[in-house]
């Protein structure tokens, strides 16, 4: 098998896993199987999903660097995009579906209620990022400011966990899982921030 088709292959599972969550929700949905509150169901699963993808997208560089991996971070732009989806789609249905596009009582929702705010800032933070994820971005902005923009990630993935945390009632294990896991993946970048600013030791006279 040559280099290209096993490319290929590899970025079609990628797609394919990105995938499954959306297909296996509307294949529960299609055959009743979403519970007593379908559309909180589905609001509910797609924010998990698009949190989990903005997760597994932050640990691609360190998976790539730790593993000596560098073709993974080809693979980061589609995590991301579909990430930024399933939180689209989370919005939406809220908006659509569960409040019927009544902006009145949305607008108090973001105002009273503390998980709606963050997570509107976390969404509305996470829309340049996904606009300029495009070549063409990177050459019109300079990879030093696109660079810059980008860190923007490391306010919106941990606002997507207190989004969660402060959304569930009874469990609240999940969103702090995923805090410890996001917690370690900042952490690993401050190592290695500091680790390069380290000045190299000087040679023995």
């Amino acid at each position: 098998m040559s280099r290209e088709t096993r490319d290929r292959l590899v970025y079609a599972a990628v797609w394919l896993a990105c995938l499954a969550p959306l297909l296996w929700l509307v294949w529960r949905g299609y055959n009743g199987e979403l519970g007593a509150n379908p559309i909180e169901k589905v609001i509910r699963q797609l924010g998990v999903w698009g949190l989990r993808l903005l997760i597994v997208g932050l640990a691609v560089t360190p998976a790539a660097r730790l593993l000596k991996m560098p073709r993974l971070i080809r693979f980061r732009r589609t995590i991301g995009l579909f990430a930024f989806t399933y939180v689209l789609l989370h919005l939406s249905t809220y908006i659509g579906v569960d409040q019927f596009f009544n902006w009145t009582a949305i607008g108090k929702d973001i105002v009273k209620r503390p998980y709606i705010t963050i997570g509107m800032a976390a969404f509305v933070l996470l829309v340049p990022l996904t606009v300029t994820s495009t070549n063409w971005a990177i050459r019109k902005l300079g990879p030093v400011k696109w660079r810059k923009l980008h860190r923007l990630i490391y306010l919106i993935v941990p606002a997507g966990v207190v989004h969660y945390f402060l959304l569930v009632k009874a469990d609240t294990r999940p969103p702090l899982i995923y805090g410890a896991i996001v917690a370690v993946l900042l952490g690993w970048r401050v190592w290695e921030w500091a680790r390069k600013r380290k000045p190299a030791p000087k040679a023995a006279a």
